[in-house]
């Protein structure tokens, strides 16, 4: 699965603890999911897109590598 996470949380000039404060996860995750070594949970994933006010399909892509 890619995404589009580390562009977003750049856009919105947030570091990857500052997104993870937001979120309630580690900077480590965050860093895990730019990264492309972690999946998210649904519920991550859902509290990622709304804290860049965008829907999941915008900030996951889950087509079939």
């Amino acid at each position: 699965m890619r995404n589009k996470v580390r562009t977003l949380r750049e856009k919105m000039n947030l570091t990857q603890a500052e997104l993870g404060k937001l979120a309630g996860v580690s900077r480590q995750a965050i860093n895990a999911i730019e990264t492309g070594k972690f999946d998210p949970s649904i519920r991550l994933a859902y509290s990622l897109s709304k804290i860049f006010s965008k829907t999941i399909e915008e900030v996951f892509d889950f087509e079939d590598d």
